[in-house]
């Protein structure tokens, strides 16, 4: 049997990188799947990720933040049955109705009054825990062989979130306590956001930061829960004690997996009496899908006690029985009302537009070509329903029905002239006629304004606007009298047929013609080379000749500048990367994401990747543990780059000049 936990970053993401969610579960090959921070909420859960086939799932979602924190708990259906499942530390979450002496798992729970908790930044200790169990970070499994807590420790992301970080640490343990005082056998998995040694940091060796590792007081809370000073024992290290760079957790901001540089901050716990049963333990760095990677332990199928007994994991684990869904605990998502068949999903009400039309096709006995449509055997359609259908629709939308006498045709109600707009457009453009040929789909055409209405001002400022554009040759070419234009006529043998499309107006015909005039421009830009002269191909010369026959605006092209090209190039070049100062190298563009006044600017930063001892700044790294072969400290915001580039570019310019000069 394999237990495995994983921080997920998110259960959208893992799509991303693996067929499905079943994919998913399938592939990690475990007995008993724990994962954090799913980022997600009841309501919006789908129901491949609650109830996958195959495994059972419990779930802990946070009470008032949505899409953030949150932990799963799987199990193989076809291997063992939880016994009992709680949500949260505390024993203060509880569904209702609330869980009974049976379905807990504990007697006792830990009590804000006798725990030594931190205060806050006001000097207030937590009068109660229920604060701290709201943010949905863990589940209680009873396995029988063991209790099972899958946990997801705060991190420390400010000064004024370390007391909610200790005081949760202290209600685990404490709850940890509890059962081993009620005899039980304790397996914690889970991210506990702390490096346990300076072996499981990525700057853990550095002399700066050994001298310091346990003044922090999370590293000295977990120093001392662990053996030999506590109760609990880390499983994967004691397989692995002196295995270097086995972290579980990197910086992807920084691109921290490509050379390793992490920490090790998931974990498996164990108290003694489990240690027998475990085989193996290790880490899975290969596994992608989150900033973490999955670490599991192996369990001994059979094993001999001291006293020569054997034990057998599947006699004291519980295995499946033939209740099914009524097996499992009550906060199962198999027992949940909107999966149980006791409470109908809104989305069921709404279905997909596709599967309505068809729906509805299909039934729809007036629609021609459906296979479910018998022959009327009277008109349904009476003189006095046309006339009132026929007032009631606009002039401008009227459709008549008129089929050609087709012998696999039904019969049709020859009283009924004109129809509805949707039976008509339906039996004449979307509904295949048996025994004609299928023609490609129309668009709907544009409605018409009807006459008397007032012309729209938006397509006036729209002509206006689009006449007043000016194009690119209008910059370089001299501007000369606009020549009268005859207008243009059609002959009366000529007829326009607008099937699809409206007429064009006067704002799009003159947004093309500068459209058009611009493409020309660009093309005799391309041809042209001030430094080179090529003798053009056979391509090229009948390139020139179709630009030269397309428009009369390329007739004074020997006019512009020969320095255009070069200086439309520099303008629209993308800015030149920054050489760092140590390295030597172009720098890395990166984008501020971070909410706040430099939200969305560019920067850029030494291209090499980050490792143990990289330039993290004097401020934050002594000069003597710099590692050079790693990323420097250089930093450049694109703005400034851009600066510097438009100023040496612009000298070049004036030292070319002053040579031909």
């Amino acid at each position: 049997m394999r237990i495995l936990s994983w921080n997920i970053n998110g259960v959208r993401t893992l799509p991303q990188y693996h067929p499905s969610f079943q994919e998913i579960l399938l592939h990690l090959q475990a007995d008993i799947i724990c994962f954090q921070e799913m980022k997600t909420a009841r309501s919006t859960v789908d129901r491949s990720v609650c109830v996958p086939d195959g495994f059972d799932g419990v779930f802990s979602f946070p009470a008032t933040k949505g899409g953030y924190s949150g932990v799963a708990t799987y199990t193989n259906s076809h291997t063992l049955t939880p016994l009992r499942a709680e949500e949260g530390l505390s024993g203060t979450i509880q569904p209702k109705p609330p869980l009974d002496l049976d379905e807990r798992i504990s007697r006792s729970y830990p009590c804000a009054d006798e725990m030594n908790l931190m205060p806050d930044e006001f000097g207030n200790p937590p009068s109660d825990l229920a604060s701290l169990d709201g943010e949905g970070r863990a589940l209680v499994l009873d396995l029988g062989l063991f209790v099972l807590i899958n946990v997801y420790c705060p991190n420390e992301t400010s000064d004024a979130r370390l007391p909610f970080k200790m005081n949760y640490h202290f209600m685990l343990q404490e709850r940890v306590r509890k059962l081993i005082n009620e005899g039980r056998e304790v397996v914690v998995v889970g991210d506990i956001n702390i490096c346990a040694t300076p072996l499981d940091h990525c700057d853990g060796h550095l002399a700066s930061n050994i001298a310091t590792f346990y003044d922090h007081p999370a590293r000295a809370w977990f120093r001392d829960w662990l053996v030999p000073n506590g109760c609990m024992t880390d499983v994967v290290r004691t397989y692995w004690p002196g295995r270097k760079g086995m972290y579980t957790c990197w910086n992807t901001k920084i691109s921290g997996r490509e050379t390793n540089y992490g920490t090790r901050v998931d974990y498996i716990l164990v108290t003694q009496g489990i240690l027998p049963w475990i085989k193996h333990g290790d880490i899975q760095p290969s596994i992608k899908g989150s900033d973490h990677c999955p670490i599991y332990i192996d369990l001994h199928d059979e094993i001999t006690t001291d006293d020569g007994r054997k034990l057998c994991l599947r006699d004291v684990m519980p295995s499946p029985t033939r209740d099914g869904v009524a097996a499992l605990p009550r906060i199962a998502a198999r027992r949940w009302d909107e999966f149980s068949g006791k409470q109908t999903l809104l989305s069921t009400f709404f279905a997909k537009g596709e599967k309505m039309s068809a729906q509805a096709d299909a039934s729809d006995p007036l629609i021609l070509g459906s296979p479910s449509a018998s022959p009327p055997q009277t008109s349904v359609i009476s003189s006095s329903a046309e006339s009132k259908f026929a007032s009631a629709m606009p002039p401008d939308r009227t459709v008549t029905l008129d089929l050609p006498m087709c012998d696999s045709l039904p019969p049709v109600a020859t009283s009924a002239t004109s129809i509805s707009p949707r039976l008509s457009e339906s039996s004449s453009q979307e509904q295949q006629i048996p025994g004609l040929p299928s023609a490609p789909p129309k668009r709907k055409k544009a409605d018409v304004p009807a006459v008397g209405t007032k012309p729209n001002k938006k397509l006036k400022n729209a002509a206006r606007s689009a006449t007043a554009k000016g194009t690119l040759d209008a910059f370089f070419t001299p501007q000369s009298p606009p020549s009268p234009s005859p207008p243009s006529t059609l002959s009366q043998s000529q007829t326009i047929q607008i099937t699809d499309d409206p007429p064009l107006s006067d704002a799009d015909l003159s947004e093309a013609s500068c459209l058009a005039s611009d493409y020309q421009y660009a093309l005799s830009l391309s041809m042209q080379d001030e430094d080179v002269l090529c003798t053009p191909g056979p391509s090229q010369t009948s390139s020139t000749a179709s630009v030269a026959a397309s428009s009369s605006s390329t007739a004074s092209i020997s006019s512009v500048p020969t320095g255009s090209k070069a200086a439309w190039s520099k303008l629209m070049a993308p800015i030149e990367p920054p050489k760092c100062n140590v390295h030597g190298e172009p720098a890395k563009l990166y984008t501020v994401n971070k909410p706040g006044p430099n939200k969305g600017k560019t920067f850029f930063l030494c291209s090499r990747p980050v490792g143990p001892g990289y330039d993290k700044g004097k401020g934050e790294r002594p000069r003597d543990e710099v590692d050079r072969q790693y990323r420097c400290s250089f930093f450049k915001w694109a703005a400034e780059a851009k600066r510097e580039s438009a100023k040496s570019v612009h000298k070049e310019d004036k030292n070319r000049e002053n040579k031909n000069t």
